[in-house]
């Protein structure tokens, strides 16, 4: 117990003062009216070249982490006890096929979800069926049907679990998931 105080304590203050130190390194003031070098020159070009392509860096990443979401956040929906894909829905997946002929190496999971109405058994078959005719779509458009995995959940994980029409409107749905 003893031996766990000082551990502790010694801890407590060398954690601190390492972080201090390492923080705190000086920094190099310039002349006042001195001209740079021209080697102090060229190492700025080039500090400025390196802060460009790093920001471009930044932004694609940021623009392929959109993309990414958005394909993920835009469910395509279903009628009441259907399975057939709506023009919204096919504009939908014209979209997803859109990105996965861009990214080639993305897979895709397709799950089907149901409303809270009717037996488990027929909401799991009826939530396969909707994973199915968007897997179906997507692969009419030309992306492998490797790359593209259905699941069904059914009723099991609803996006509103409201027990009204506008909840199970919600809940009857295509999700997508990069894989």
């Amino acid at each position: 117990m003893r031996n766990r105080f000082w551990v502790v304590l010694a801890l407590l203050l060398v954690i601190p003062g390492l972080m201090l130190t390492a923080s705190c390194a000086k920094k190099q003031v310039s002349g006042a009216g001195v001209t740079p070098s021209p080697e102090g020159a060229a190492m700025s070009d080039e500090d400025a070249r390196a802060r460009a392509l790093e920001e471009q860096r930044l932004r694609e990443q940021r623009a392929v982490t959109a993309a990414m979401e958005r394909f993920e956040n835009q469910d395509i929906n279903f009628d009441f006890d259907k399975s057939s894909l709506t023009p919204a829905a096919q504009a939908i997946l014209r979209d997803k096929a859109a990105y996965l002929m861009a990214n080639p190496d993305v897979s895709v999971i397709i799950e089907g979800h149901c409303d809270e109405r009717g037996t488990n058994e027929y909401n799991m078959a009826l939530g396969d069926r909707r994973a199915g005719s968007a897997k179906s779509f997507l692969v009419d458009l030309g992306i492998e049907s490797r790359r593209l995995t259905t699941i069904s959940y059914g009723e099991e994980k609803p996006v509103d679990p409201a027990s009204n029409e506008t909840a199970w409107t919600k809940n009857r749905r295509g999700h997508c998931i990069i894989d």
